[in-house]
């Protein structure tokens, strides 16, 4: 089972700055947390272990945060750990995955976006992801009415077989975000420092690589739009 994850919290949060103060975008309260906060207790309750938190715009308020409210990260015993991977300027997700990467134990590794919730079923993710020997599997959340997002295309095996621009789709598949990586594949690519992982790796190495799609029910918001970001004010009222 993968143990470790990267979440990526580098986000400015542009978007939400008619309803968010200046604050990261992960920080953004949701019925009373940071919305980091139920990302990282998923994760844990889906038992990972090693947290690897990239952050780049005032990463001094996110490492504030996880320092205050999870203390456990300082303790060997708890069996849970906690690093910061910190960008100096802004990379890109490619770039802010690459350098996270270094910090890794292992060479598979669980990647997530620090403003989305997807409680996908990591276990299940992981296994597939294994047993498929993929360089990148891909949790897909299936939609209906929507414009916010492309759509992921699978073949019969459940490789990916291409990515559709956003528009409007009456249904489909989109990318929910969470990744099980082979980071030691990843970094043999030689992606430049500054890069795009949607563009610069899963769009351009499509049919290239081994890239498969997870279908999963699981719940999902994602707080980047103003009108997410109050759904999810009632939506997680009371969860953790």
């Amino acid at each position: 089972m993968i143990k470790e994850a990267i979440i990526l919290a580098g986000g400015l949060g542009t978007r939400l700055r008619s309803v968010v103060s200046d604050l990261p975008k992960c920080l953004a309260p949701v019925a009373g947390k940071p919305f980091l906060h139920y990302v990282i207790d998923h994760l844990k309750k889906e038992g990972i272990t090693n947290f690897i938190i990239s952050v780049g715009y005032r990463n001094e308020d996110i490492i504030h945060f996880i320092t205050k409210n999870f203390p456990f990260h300082a303790s060997s015993d708890s069996g849970i750990k906690f690093q910061f991977s910190v960008e100096e300027e802004p990379l890109g997700t490619g770039g802010a995955i690459k350098l996270s990467c270094e910090k890794l134990i292992g060479t598979e590794v669980i990647i997530c976006n620090g403003d989305t919730l997807f409680e996908v079923d990591i276990k299940r993710l992981g296994n597939f992801h294994q047993q498929n020997n993929a360089d990148c599997s891909l949790s897909l959340k299936p939609m209906t009415d929507f414009n916010r997002y492309g759509v992921v295309e699978l073949d019969k095996d459940q490789s990916i077989k291409s990515f559709k621009e956003k528009q409007f789709y009456k249904t489909g598949l989109i990318n929910g975000g969470v990744y099980a990586l082979n980071a030691a594949a990843f970094f043999d690519e030689n992606l430049p420092d500054k890069s795009s992982f949607e563009k610069d790796y899963l769009e351009k190495f499509v049919g290239k690589r081994k890239m498969y799609g997870l279908v999963q029910e699981e719940y999902f918001i994602d707080i980047g739009i103003p009108e997410d970001f109050k759904r999810a004010q009632s939506e997680l009222s009371g969860r953790f």
